[in-house]
């Protein structure tokens, strides 16, 4: 009944179908579960209940797609008149609601928009903190490790190491040693 009685735009008439849908679906499936008992139990009164159900349904369904027509016959039919209509102060009217209307739409549209580039721009400057970080750690790392060898060949220079061994008696000693 709501969906025939349906004036309004083809939005509304879509989420009214989405409700009517949910609906029919449910009495379906109960239908099932319906015969699928009677099946069971081999109980021929519930068997024939739920054919007669099956038959309401249906004859409901088709209503349901006619009450769709006819609703968006109606629909249609308003929405040509007023487009043909030359009234000045409805042609602005419909245009002011529509430019509200999509004022709205692209508003929400950019604050989507701005929220998913500062969140974008929070996940960058986390990551960057993160390399930063690890960069840090690494220079240290680095500085700690030259600080080493520079001391390492400060004490090879001084015990004069190096000068009672060749290169090849220093390689093989130090990867004795290493080892």
């Amino acid at each position: 009944q709501n969906i025939y009685n349906c004036t309004g735009s083809a939005e509304d008439l879509n989420a009214l179908n989405a409700e009517g849908r949910t609906k029919l679906n449910f009495l379906r499936s109960l239908i099932d579960k319906l015969e699928s008992i009677g099946s069971e139990k081999q109980n021929a009164e519930i068997q024939i209940a739920a054919s007669n159900h099956r038959e309401q349904y249906y004859s409901t369904y088709s209503m349901f797609r006619k009450a769709n027509v006819a609703s968006l016959l109606t629909i249609e039919k308003m929405e040509k008149e007023e487009l043909y209509q030359t009234s000045g102060d409805v042609v602005v009217r419909n245009r002011k609601k529509k430019d509200k209307a999509n004022l709205v739409k692209i508003s929400s549209g950019v604050t989507e928009q701005l929220l998913s580039i500062s969140r974008h721009l929070a996940d960058t400057s986390k990551l960057s903190a993160d390399t930063l970080d690890t960069l840090v750690n690494s220079s240290t790392t680095v500085s700690g490790t030259r600080t080493e060898l520079m001391d390492t060949r400060t004490t090879l220079s001084q015990s004069g190491f190096p000068r009672n061994y060749n290169t090849e008696h220093i390689s093989h000693f130090l990867l004795l040693r290493c080892l």
